[in-house]
Order: structure tokens, then sequence, then C-alpha cells
């Protein structure tokens, strides 16, 4: 009967760490509405949190714990194993686990699949899920004694604890994204931020969450942390259609795409509506194009004169693939 009883709850807490995980993965690259990520990569990252993050974090929080435990051996007389366990969660935890989980968000910045603040929250966010679901499953699994602590368990931590490890990821990841394409000095400045924050909000989850009279106060935090990031990704998506506007005007100017484009691409409510674009050319490819071209343009004018030459190969490519469609339409648009 016991058996049958630990096999069910394995079974429950997998669905409970993974569904919930996976949708709000799925809300986030949806989310980014300009040019979205192939799922493919976003579901790289999710993979790297819920595995090697989590690999990585048990064995780095292993090692770095054990400074603090002999300090507080040598400085305490008194509840010295639930210094120990506090010392673990609100210290320990916040710098090695933003830290594992940024070393593989650092490593996707510098590719050129990485383009700015809306890509580094969505990267950042789907590595910070996965490393919520692995850790959920465990904690579900193993401090869901009685079915009334289970349940309470998975709403809590559904809700705010994994969320927690997407916000502080996508924080960091806003940082990166921002600072990618700016001087190196800016990059020494804002990376350890980004990472800095990171850390700062998991310690005052964990710490807000360790004494029952703070709960609440942990859980507003949280809400209201979630609301101004949302913000933050929201102001991110608009500057980038300012820039896709600004770019796109240049290349109607200079004839690669009609002037009355302008008027849709640019926006997220006109791009993919009919009607403006002639018949026989490929909509989907084309907007995906045009994007692309115009972030490409923008990212080409501030990056280092060693990198510009791959982003203006990407922009010729670009340039000739949308002339391509048109020509392959049978549809003069230039002269």
């Amino acid at each position: 009967m016991d058996n049958n009883l630990d096999w069910l709850l394995g079974i429950a807490s997998l669905f409970a760490a993974v569904i919930p995980m996976f949708t709000y993965l799925l809300i986030i690259w949806w989310m980014d509405r300009n040019e979205r990520e192939p799922f493919w990569l976003v579901f790289l990252n999710f993979f790297w949190g819920a595995t090697g993050a989590i690999f990585l974090a048990i064995i780095g929080s292993l090692i770095f714990q054990v400074p603090l435990n002999v300090l507080i051996e040598n400085v305490s007389d008194d509840n010295i194993y639930e210094l120990m366990d506090l010392s673990g969660a609100i210290i320990t935890a916040p710098i090695v686990e933003e830290f594992t989980k940024g070393f593989f968000l650092v490593l996707m910045s510098m590719t050129k699949r990485f383009d700015g603040v809306v890509d580094g929250v969505v990267y950042g966010g789907a590595i910070g899920l996965g490393f919520g679901m692995t850790e959920n499953f465990m904690y579900f699994l193993f401090y869901g004694t009685t079915p009334i602590d289970w349940i309470f368990i998975v709403i809590v931590r559904t809700l705010f604890s994994a969320v927690m490890h997407c916000l502080a990821q996508a924080s960091f990841g806003a940082f990166l994204g921002y600072a990618k394409f700016k001087p190196a000095i800016f990059k020494f400045i804002l990376i350890p931020a980004g990472y800095l924050l990171a850390v700062f909000l998991h310690f005052v989850w964990n710490l807000t969450v360790s004494f029952e009279g703070s709960y609440f106060i942990g859980f507003a935090f949280l809400i209201i942390y979630f609301f101004a990031l949302l913000a933050v990704f929201q102001i991110a998506l608009y500057l980038e259609s300012k820039t896709i506007h600004k770019e796109l005007m240049d290349e109607a100017i200079n004839g690669v795409i009609p002037d009355e484009h302008i008027n849709y691409l640019p926006y997220v409510t006109k791009r993919f509506k009919k009607g403006w674009l002639p018949a026989g050319v490929n909509q989907k490819e084309y907007v995906k194009l045009s994007i692309k071209l115009a972030l490409r343009k923008y990212q080409y004018k501030n990056v280092s004169s060693r990198k510009q030459i791959s982003y203006l190969k990407d922009i010729e490519i670009h340039r000739y693939r949308i002339q391509m469609l048109f020509y392959n339409a049978g549809i003069p648009y230039k002269s």
C-alpha cells in the first residue's frame, strides 16, 4: 500500500512540477512578439536550468557552505544547526544558484541569437523556470508528507518560489541584453549589477519566507517585482519596435522595401493583417526577414569593428532574401 502511495506521489509531483513551468515557458516565449526566438533554443535554456544549473548548484552549495558552517561554529553557542540552515537559504543559495543559472545565460549573450533586453528576459526566464521545475519536483516529493501539506507546497512554490527563480534570471538577462551593445566600461558595471540584483531578489525572498511572521512581506515583494519587470519588458518591446521602424525607414529610402510597408512591419498589431502585402509574397517570411534586417543594422552600428564584418554579412543576406521574395512572386517593386 505504501509503495502505491509513493508511486502516486511521485507521478503527481512530476505533473505538478512540469506542467505549470512548461506553461509559463510557452507564455514567456509568446510574449517576445517582434523577433520570437526558435522554441528549441528557448527550451535549451530551460533544460540547462533544469539539469546543469541544478547539478552545479548542489556541488557549489556544498563547497560554499563549508566556511560558513565553520564560522557559525566558532561564533555561536546556541542554535548552531538552525543558523547553518538559515545561512544556506539566505546566503549560499542566492549566491551559488544565481551563478550556476547565469553561467549559461552569459554564454548565450555572446551569440548573435541574443539581441538585447527582450531576449535576455526570455532566455533568463526560461533558465529560471527550468531550475524551479526541478527544485519544485524535489520539494513536492520529499516535503509533502500529508495531502494538505503537499497541496500547500505545490501552490506556494508554483505561484511564488519557482516564479522567483524566473524573475531573478530574467533580471540578469535584461542587464546582459542592455549591456551587450554598450562600450566595455558599461559591461563591467552592468553585468555584475545584474547578477547582484538577481542575488538580492533571491535573498529577499528566501529571507522573508524563512520566518512565519514575514511570509506576506515576501509575497507582496515578489508580486510588486513581477509587475515592475513586466513593465520593463513591455518598454523594451516598445523601444525595439521604434528601432525596427527607424532602420526600416532607411531600407525604404534605399528601395529595399516598399515605402507603404513601413506602416505595417514595425507594429505587432498590424504586421500580420491581410491585404497590405502583394499576393504571392510569403508574409510570415517577409516580416521575419525585415525585422531581422532592422535589428542586425542596429547591432552593426553598436558592435566592435572586429564583429562588424559578420553582422554586415547578415544584413546583405537578409536584403537579398527580401528582394528574392518579391522577384520569385513576379512582383517588381523598385526601379
